[in-house]
């Protein structure tokens, strides 16, 4: 999945991050004005620390290295994009100190076997830093306010609702003067994190009635137009009366396409980042003890009031010991950041931010590396 900045002034404050190393050594120097940051006491440790893999979270994890930059002057974070696979092969190879994956370790591929092996003998953990709503977005004259479920959205990719006036989105719409518009689903023609994502959501919340599964879009023969990455998908959504699409936040909120509302049951949800903070709040954790696997189907079935399910999530992979102590103290140090990164930055990216009790037991996973 491939995010782009688009905001030169935030691309220049996350370059900062990256060229703080002659910046001072006060280990715990204040936040940038996030209260959050001001309080926190960390060690900083004396080694940079380096990451690769997930570009979805590339911006999520710029934010982070700006923040902890101010608050470990002095040090610097190094994150490759590589893709999910090359930054799991990274770590367990020793090359970088944590892994960023859209996925947990796979122990059928022998990640967990390897990344062990790399951690001195010790499990590593999977800890799910980076949270990203996925928007419905559309263009549609005239219609403002629009409400959705996973059911519709699975008939238009599958070619069974092709107007906007269908009897089905009627239901869901009772007050709306929708036109009888062609719809036109636009979708990822790449491999992608979102489209994985987004498939599983449309599996879940439909019962298994939508079939596709994966990185490439599997909606049907002759359902939709495909394009290559999120930023043309948005474009031909906002260059196309009638179009809609899955895509990361940011997207729809940098062109100012329409959003849909989801509707799992429990009426209309508006993506935001209170609602979206609902959703990571109830899901399942599937790990044990600090590895903290995210029970997908959790979040993308939750039916209760106020929540927006369609959320998708990435870790951050570290060792929980094995590290030496200057590097372990480097990585504790980041993480720890991370979680209390600046709010009003990571939505600004199309990210949101941990909510408290969530971000309660990363913290104390983070606490527990050695």
């Amino acid at each position: 999945m491939k995010i782009k900045r688009h905001s030169a002034a935030f691309a220049v404050l996350a370059a900062g991050a990256l060229v703080l190393a002659g910046c001072g050594s006060d280990q715990n120097a204040q936040g940038g004005g996030n209260p959050a940051l001001d309080a926190l006491q960390v060690e900083c440790g004396t080694k940079p620390v380096s990451g690769e893999g997930s570009s979805a979270q590339k911006n999520a994890v710029d934010v982070f290295a700006r923040d902890y930059g101010l608050k470990c002057q002095g040090q610097n974070v190094n994150y490759t994009k590589s893709g999910s696979g090359k930054g799991v092969a990274a770590f367990t190879a020793g090359q970088v100190d944590f892994g960023g994956s859209d996925s947990p370790l796979n122990e059928e591929k022998g990640e967990v076997a390897a990344a062990a092996q790399r951690c001195q003998g010790n499990p590593a953990w999977n800890l799910p830093m980076v949270f990203g709503p996925v928007a419905i977005a559309y263009n549609l004259d005239g219609v403002q306010d629009l409400t959705l479920n996973a059911d519709v959205i699975g008939k238009i990719y599958q070619g069974q609702i092709k107007t906007w006036d269908d009897p089905a989105i009627k239901a869901l719409n009772p007050n709306a003067q929708l036109p009888s518009t062609a719809i036109v689903p636009f979708f990822r023609s790449d491999e992608s994190g979102t489209t994985d994502n987004f498939q599983k959501y449309l599996s879940t919340a439909t019962g298994g009635a939508w079939t596709g599964k994966g990185k490439t879009f599997q909606g049907g023969p002759g359902v939709g137009q495909g394009r290559e990455g999120s930023d043309q998908v948005a474009q031909s959504v906002k260059a196309t009366p009638g179009a809609i699409t899955y895509v990361e936040w940011s997207f729809a909120k940098n062109l100012q396409l329409g959003q849909a509302k989801i509707d799992s049951g429990s009426g209309p949800v508006e993506l935001t980042t209170e609602n979206v903070g609902k959703a990571i709040d109830g899901a399942q954790i599937e790990g044990e003890g600090h590895d903290l696997r995210v029970n997908l189907e959790s979040i993308y079935g939750n039916k209760a009031a106020g929540v927006y399910p369609i959320v998708l999530n990435t870790y951050e992979i570290v060792c929980s010991k094995g590290y030496d102590a200057e590097t372990a103290k480097a990585v504790k140090a980041f993480l720890t950041v991370a979680a209390n990164a600046d709010a009003q930055q990571l939505q600004d990216a199309g990210y949101v931010p941990l909510p408290e009790a969530f971000k309660a037991k990363v913290t104390e996973a983070v606490n527990a590396i050695s």
